[in-house]
């Protein structure tokens, strides 16, 4: 999530955008009508779910905002791992496949650090799970479906069919999202039903605490040693922060700044 100054300006936008980029239009059809009303209505129902959302995690922040306190290290292990082991720059991001503003992230400006620093060699990326379960019920879920997806060598892929339909995660659609992207989807409804990953995503969870995250997407970058698959922090960024802004924390790690 954002930090507190920005989520109000942030989902105002939103409906700046929404109000403005969606009126009404007078239809001859009495059907087509009464769609766009219903349309209208279900997204305002959502946006007040998210300020819903935000209200909460605001209101269990610790005093003096949610920046997240650097942790002495932090494991690089998972199953949501891409680009060079020797990557100058490590980041890790904690997630929580139900969150708008994880969406976000995952949707836009994820693609831009892939494009200009995972491929390139520069930056080794870690995707690690942080389900706000009180906030999101089916996070926790999806989170386990990314492992499930991760023994057919498909994490990845589950990670961004998940986040394209963050609206439709119960257990039939990852099922279905499995048989989209070429799983073996029997498989992946076994493992989902045996929650044999459950633990893992615990163990994630824990890691994340105590490492002080207290929203989500909270990132963590710094360097990483190879040898005992642990990277030591040197900055964080909270929340759906611009390509700018990991861009510069990114170049002055890397002294190109």
């Amino acid at each position: 999530m954002t930090r507190p100054t920005h989520l109000a300006a942030n989902l105002l936008a939103g409906l700046c955008v929404l109000f403005t980029a969606a009126p009404l239009v007078i239809a001859e059809d009495d059907a087509a009508l009464q769609k766009e009303i219903t349309e209208l209505k279900e997204g305002q129902k959502a946006m007040q779910k998210d300020l819903q959302d935000i209200k909460e995690l605001l209101k269990n922040l610790p005093k003096g905002g949610n920046a997240a306190r650097l942790p002495s290290s932090i494991d690089t292990t998972g199953v949501l791992v891409k680009g060079d082991a020797k990557a100058p720059v490590t980041i890790v991001e904690f997630t929580d496949m139900q969150c708008p503003f994880c969406g976000r992230h995952a949707l836009n400006t994820f693609a831009q650090i892939d494009s200009e620093y995972i491929k390139s060699g520069k930056v080794r990326y870690i995707v690690k799970d942080f389900p706000l379960e009180s906030l999101h019920p089916y996070a926790f879920q999806a989170a386990e479906a990314n492992h499930c997806a991760g023994e057919q060598e498909h994490a990845w892929d589950m990670h961004d069919r998940v986040f394209a339909n963050q609206k439709k995660l119960t257990k039939e659609d990852l099922v279905g999202y499995a048989d989209a992207i070429g799983l073996d989807s029997a498989r992946f409804k076994a493992c989902l039903d045996s929650g044999k990953y459950a633990p893992v995503v615990r163990k994630e969870m824990a890691e994340a605490q105590s490492a002080g995250v207290t929203g989500t997407p909270t990132f963590f970058l710094g360097t990483a040693d190879a040898k005992t698959s642990q990277m030591k922090p040197t900055k964080t960024l909270s929340g759906a922060a611009a390509f700018s802004a990991f861009k510069a924390t990114i170049d002055d790690l890397l002294g190109t700044k």
